[in-house]
């Protein structure tokens, strides 16, 4: 059986513990893809992660480790969940579905303390996917173009959708809850 997992990235603080505003899994675009791929017989979760302000890898690897993850698993990350998943992904020997990485964040001023994302990119990381996409926007911040092209330069294989007018991929960016170029692509 088909599975996805779906991780979202980093809320501040205080958009996290805000009465008014969705859990990150069910943020932006996250409940409309779980949707889509569960109505083609995909079992998909969008998962919490622990303190996502301040995210440490070892705490999120404890969370994303606890599901079954081989080659019929897809993986979907968005910003510091994209960034996550390359890391490891690039430290794992496991071999995975296909893998969405959406405006990726590898932190490249080092804004996080705690090693988050110090690691090297594996460069045969495509080889332990199915197919790697990088969907990302020339009009979202500085950092997410810096990590897109580091990752075009580091991953040989990655395929790359470049848009214009999507910003980070956010409900205040796409103005739309729903990102069908990335379920036509997880779905093809």
């Amino acid at each position: 059986m088909k599975t996805a997992i779906l991780i979202p990235g980093m809320p501040t603080k205080e958009e996290y513990f805000n009465p008014a505003n969705a859990a990150p899994s069910n943020a932006h675009w996250f409940a409309w893809l779980q949707i889509q791929l569960l109505v083609k017989g995909i079992l998909t979760q969008a998962i919490e992660m622990p303190e996502p302000y301040e995210p440490v890898y070892e705490k999120w690897c404890s969370v994303f480790e606890q599901f079954k993850i081989d080659e019929k698993t897809i993986l979907v990350g968005h910003s510091c969940g994209a960034g996550f998943l390359v890391r490891w992904l690039s430290e794992t020997q496991k071999k995975v579905g296909k893998v969405a990485l959406v405006a990726p964040w590898l932190d490249p001023e080092k804004m996080l303390k705690n090693g988050m994302f110090d690691f090297e990119i594996d460069g045969n990381l495509a080889s332990k996917t199915e197919s790697i996409h990088l969907f990302y926007s020339t009009d979202d911040d500085e950092q997410e173009i810096v990590t897109a092209n580091l990752l075009k330069e580091k991953v040989p294989g990655l395929l790359v959708s470049e848009f214009t007018d999507k910003g980070h991929f956010c409900l205040s960016d796409l103005k739309t809850e729903e990102f069908p170029e990335l379920r036509d692509w997880l779905l093809q």
